[in-house]
């Protein structure tokens, strides 16, 4: 065999090898970023522990606390008899007026359409909502999911409460919701 054969078989065998290292990495590198994902959002539940222990005027100003930590401006606890479905109202940082219903439930729990659809009939029409979100200490039912998604309403599940409170900002979250779907709903896992 001439040397330029070896030479040209040598480089072919070094171009599969490389091809199935590369392959092999890119596969890798999926499998880590999906197991960093599971971590991330396994360490933002297991930071909710405090609030599950929060009474349900304690989780309304937690959840405005965490509205004013990211920069939300007029931001009130209005929450009580008679709020019609308001529990936090104020102006996210681009202008635009948030109006939050709160619902602290123990882990196992779910919420189901009929909230989601109470508090559809009052955030605009009552409050003028121009961001109606409905935060959960625990899940959506599909059909509360799905009600959300046909009336433009932004749902912040377990999961999504635990990144906001490790850091993620409301507007991040908002806009997060808005990009799945072209509307206000929160895709989460199936809990119905």
């Amino acid at each position: 065999m001439g040397t330029a054969l070896l030479a040209a078989l040598a480089a072919a065998v070094l171009g599969v090898v490389s091809a199935g290292l590369v392959r092999a990495g890119r596969r890798e590198a999926r499998a880590e970023k999906a197991r960093l994902a599971e971590d991330a959002q396994r360490q933002a539940r297991r930071s909710l522990d405090a609030v599950w222990a929060m009474d349900d005027r304690g989780f309304e100003e937690y959840v405005a606390q965490l509205c004013r930590r990211d920069g939300c401006t007029q931001v009130e606890r209005v929450g009580g008899s008679g709020d019609l479905g308001a529990d936090v109202i104020g102006y996210l940082p681009d202008g635009r007026k948030i109006v939050v219903q709160c619902k602290r439930f123990a882990k196992h729990r779910s919420v189901g359409s009929r909230d989601i659809q109470t508090f559809n009939g009052t955030a605009r029409a009552e409050h003028g909502a121009d961001v109606p979100v409905f935060v959960a200490s625990c899940v959506f039912t599909r059909p509360a999911r799905n009600f959300a998604a046909r009336h433009g309403l932004c749902l912040i599940d377990v999961d999504l409460l635990g990144f906001w409170n490790s850091g993620t900002t409301i507007s991040s979250l908002v806009e997060l919701d808005i990009s799945r779907s072209g509307t206000h709903h929160r895709l989460s896992p199936d809990h119905d």
